[in-house]
Order: structure tokens, then C-alpha cells, then sequence
């Protein structure tokens, strides 16, 4: 059954200059003329990459405003970074040049990540990015949107950073609604135990989560499906849990996490109105033995308590979940919704997570509901998929809005393919299967 009743909306704090800001570092791609080894490949063309800008770039193709905070070398690569990404209609305007640092870049091959044969070269330590930190960015522009989007990306570049992130993933009474990806990337960071507490506590300060099965297994150890992630992060407001093909679930909280944040005088949590999905801008305070999984320990966790018979946390996740399914299993007030994935005929991965995370974001924007927002989130990664470079150009909001709006069977048998972004008519972009 699918929710019902009035869509959430995202109510801005004091005077929010734009709708969202992403702050992380992106760099300058080079993608493969052809396949085969780095060794081997003549040639390449030039892109842009990063988690955080890719975000940016998607919301602002999709109307919303959108503000990229970051740092990059006084260099031609920087220069072409702050120039490809502001063409797509996002403010660079808090962009600093740093001079004895350079921008980073990266090269990869043709072939899908998943495969031994995917290589990736970073020429990014001791990047112009790697050195953001309080001092070195304009904090009136990272507070500036009515959603700061973060990334686990960020926080591996180096301790600057990491403490960046922390701080501004720490309890404030006027932060924005923060939304926070935990984009695990394990050759990033100096040890597994780091990168496993220091994201486990980040996503626990954020508003707005979204994390991948597979990157739970491998950051926490967590290997129970989406009820043991929640059971792990009952803080944040919404949890989206990713699955790959299979599909994605939310997790929407109906009421704060814990039952005494502080508010103000006219009852507004943390000082601020709520919100997106009636997310207190104001975070919870952390919680303290409410981390039960069903695999280890997440690093920086507490041991889990010893279930109990009807003990809500220690519900199986269901292997065949429903699209629209609510149940409230592992969280007493959550609502959870379960969207399939679409049949996409794949051209590249790279950048689908990312696109995901800027769908949801914009439904959220718009107030829509979970079931909406989900489907939002899965059309943007089908257009990053059916692209060969990191941003694929989304579909219009009409197209997007008409495709979410399918009932569960055409959802279930429509397929994407190459171009089908273009142009919303052409019979062959949207290819029902039998």
C-alpha cells in the first residue's frame, strides 16, 4: 500500500540563497577514446567528475538552484572545472583558487567497474581540495542552501576535511537539512576501521542518508539488508538504502529519533522550521545502544543488545519486498517504502549513484512523496547509466514527472536505453518487456 495523505515538504531556514549546496572536490576526467588497458588506449577525451558537482549539476539541469562549493588549482584544469560546471546553470561563485595546489585528475578505461579489468588512475593527494577546511571556504555559501549534500568522499581527503565534515555534521540550531552519501571508496582511506567509524558517525548526524548495500557490508560489516542499515542509523530522518538493480527503500521517520530535541519558543525543532519530509533542521542528539545488526559490530558502534522476542529492530528484512509496501518493522515510527529499479540498457555506471541522489533531492524539493521520490531518483541514475561519461543529461521535469507517475505493471516492464532522455515521444526510448 502506498502512503497517503498531505506530500512533506522542505521549508527553508532563514533566507536560503539557493536550494541546495554540494560541497566536495570534483576533478577533471579523462575518459578513453576506446577500450582497453591504460596502457594501451592512444587517447582520451576530457570531462569533469565528482560526487558532490554531479549532484549540482543534475538539480540544475532539473530546475532547481544549486550552489557547488569546492576548491581547485589557479590552473587551465581549474579554470575548465568552474567553467563546465557552471555551464550547466550551477553557482560557482564560492569556488576558491587555490595557487600552490593543483586540480585534481583522474583517468579510467572503458570497461564496467565492476570487472577485474576496470582501472582508474587519481592524481589527486595534496590536491587544492584535499586542503578545505573552516578556513579556507566561505561558510556563508556552505550555509547558504535550504539542503547541504555531503559525501564519505569528502572526509577521506584528508584530516582537514574529515573535520570539516564533522563539524558540519554536528548538532546546530540554523544548519540546513543535511543530506549525506556515504560514497564508501576504500582506497581513499589510510584503514577499514576509519573509514568505518568516521562514516558510521557522520551519517548519524545527518537529516537525509543514502547508502548502498553493498557499501554497508563493506564499511560496517552489516550484511541483514536494509531493516539491519536502519537498525544501525536510527538517527537520520529519511534513510534510503541502495540495491543496485534490484531496486531502493526509504525509510521516513514520523517523528524525530529521539523525543526531546530542544525547540524554540514556537515549538521548531533546533530552533529552525522543519525541513525536508518534515526533517528538523536541528540534529538529534546521537544515539547510545541502538545499533543492532546482523552482522559485526560497526566500527565506532556499541555492541548489539540481545534481541528479544518481538523486538521491532530484530525484524528480517523480506527478500521479495513489494513496490509501495509500508511496514514498520525496524523502526517504531518509520514508514518504509520499497521502488524496483528500472530495466536501463547500460552504457557506463559511472555517476549513477550520484544522479540517484539528485532525483530523490528534487522530488524532496518538491514535497512529493516516498514512492515519487524513489522513482525520481531511479529515472536520473537510468540517464547516468545510458551515458558513457559521469553526467548523463537528465530528462525534463514533464518526462520525469510522467514516467514516475506510471502505474506499478508499466513501471515494472518499461525499459531505457541510450538517448532516451532526448526526446520524450520517440516510441523506441521507452520499450515495454513482456
Amino acid at each position: 500500500m502506498t502512503p497517503t495523505g498531505p506530500a512533506p515538504t522542505v521549508a527553508a531556514h532563514p533566507a536560503p540563497a539557493v536550494d541546495v549546496v554540494t560541497l566536495g572536490e570534483s576533478m577533471v576526467t579523462f575518459l578513453p577514446s576506446r577500450p582497453g588497458r591504460l596502457a594501451d588506449v592512444p587517447s582520451f577525451d576530457r570531462a569533469i567528475g565528482g560526487a558532490e558537482s554531479n549532484v549540482a549539476c543534475v538539480l540544475a539541469a532539473a530546475g532547481h538552484t544549486a550552489k557547488w562549493v569546492s576548491r581547485v588549482g589557479a590552473d587551465g584544469f581549474g579554470d575548465h572545472l568552474t567553467e563546465a560546471i557552471g555551464a550547466y546553470g550551477v553557482d560557482t561563485s564560492a569556488v576558491q583558487r587555490d595557487p600552490t595546489r593543483p586540480t585534481g585528475i583522474y583517468f579510467r578505461t572503458a570497461s564496467d567497474r565492476s570487472t577485474d579489468a576496470h582501472e582508474v588512475a587519481y592524481y589527486r593527494t595534496g590536491s587544492a581540495a584535499s586542503a578545505m577546511s573552516r578556513s579556507t571556504l566561505d561558510m556563508a555559501a556552505v550555509h547558504s542552501g535550504r539542503i547541504l549534500h555531503l559525501s564519505g568522499i569528502t572526509a577521506a581527503l584528508s584530516p582537514d576535511c574529515r573535520s570539516l565534515l564533522t563539524t558540519l555534521t554536528a548538532p546546530a540550531p540554523t544548519r540546513p537539512l543535511i543530506s549525506f552519501d556515504v560514497n564508501y571508496r576504500a582506497g581513499l582511506w589510510p584503514t577499514p576501521s576509519e573509514a568505518g567509524a568516521t562514516l558510521l558517525t557522520l551519517a548519524r548526524g545527518a537529516d537525509l542518508v543514502f547508502v548502498g548495500e553493498d557499501e554497508a557490508e563493506a564499511a560496517w560489516g552489516i550484511t541483514g539488508g536494509p531493516t539491519a542499515i536502519r537498525a544501525a542509523l536510527p538517527e537520520p530522518r529519511v534513510l534510503v538504502v541502495k540495491n543496485g538493480s534490484q531496486g531502493a527503500t526509504a525509510f521516513e521517520a514520523a517523528s524525530p529519533t529521539h523525543p526531546h530535541p530542544r525547540t524554540d519558543a514556537r515549538g521548531r525543532v533546533g530552533g529552525c522550521p522543519p525541513a525536508a519530509d518534515g526533517v528538523s533542521t536541528g540534529s538529534p542528539s546521537k544515539a547510545t545502544d541502538s545499533t543492532p545488526d546482523r552482522g559485526r559490530t560497526p566500527p565506532g558502534a556499541h555492541p548489539p543488545p540481545t534481541p528479544r522476542e518481538g523486538d521491532p529492530t530484530t525484524a528480517r528484512y523480506s527478500p521479495t519486498p513489494r513496490e509501495g509496501d509500508r511496514t514498520t518493522a525496524s523502526h517504531p515510527t518509520d514508514t518504509i517504502t520499497f521502488v524496483p529499479a528500472l530495466h536501463v540498457d547500460v552504457v557506463a555506471p559511472v555517476g549513477a549513484g550520484d544522479a540517484f541522489a539528485a532525483g530523490f533531492l528534487s522530488a524532496t524539493l518538491r514535497g512529493l512523496p516516498p514512492r515519487t521520490r524513489l522513482r525520481h531518483g531511479h529515472l536520473m541514475a537510468a540517464a547516468a547509466l545510458t551515458d558513457p561519461g559521469d553526467l548523463g543529461a537528465p530528462p525534463s521535469r514533464d518526462h520525469t514527472d510522467r514516467l514516475a507517475a506510471l502505474d506499478d505493471d508499466a513501471w515494472g516492464t518499461l525499459r531505457l536505453g541510450p538517448g532516451w532522455t532526448h526526446t520524450a515521444d520517440r516510441a523506441q526510448e521507452e520499450v515495454p518487456t513482456p
